[in-house]
């Protein structure tokens, strides 16, 4: 009888994470920002760090990480994800780091613009003559802590 008792807790247990595991990817499919199904839409994260530039990905070198799909640029830079995603995933779910900052709004980005602060990327809006970014560098300390705020409103890390 003990056997018995002690695989149902297993069963259990096993059960209890692989939901919790689901919840996780669903609140951060829910709040990241996401186009057809990719992040960033679909620019390679690691690129950013490795090539210090906006490259485009590949379905190819897709990588899923608790439920948000990256694309990568080589299959080098997809070992590097998957090895590490928190390193390379971009800070606010992929939101605009300044609109996130300066009004705690969930603006769309230009994959393009962005920053690498404190080895963390930050993404910015950048269309119609409107470049966030250089408002970003006006301000950057005290964006920087109101965004940090306000997307855990949003999210927190579990």
């Amino acid at each position: 009888m003990k056997p018995i008792i002690q695989f149902l807790s297993l069963l259990l247990l096993i059960n209890s994470v692989a939901f919790g595991q689901q919840n996780i990817s669903e609140k951060r499919k829910s709040q990241f920002n996401i186009t057809e199904g990719v992040a960033i839409m679909g620019y390679d994260p690691v690129a950013y760090f490795v090539k210090s530039k906006a490259v485009k990905g590949s379905k190819q070198f897709a990588v899923r990480a608790e439920g948000i799909t990256y694309y990568c640029s080589s299959e080098e830079n997809k070992q590097l994800l998957v090895k590490n995603y928190q390193k390379y995933e971009p800070q606010y779910g992929g939101w605009c780091a300044f609109a996130m900052g300066n009004s705690g709004d969930k603006v769309e980005v230009d994959p393009e613009t962005f920053k690498i602060i404190d080895g963390k990327l930050f993404l910015f809006y950048n269309a119609y003559f409107n470049n966030t970014l250089k408002s970003w560098n006006k301000d950057e300390i005290n964006l920087k802590k109101q965004a940090d705020k306000n997307w855990s409103k949003f999210y927190t890390m579990p």
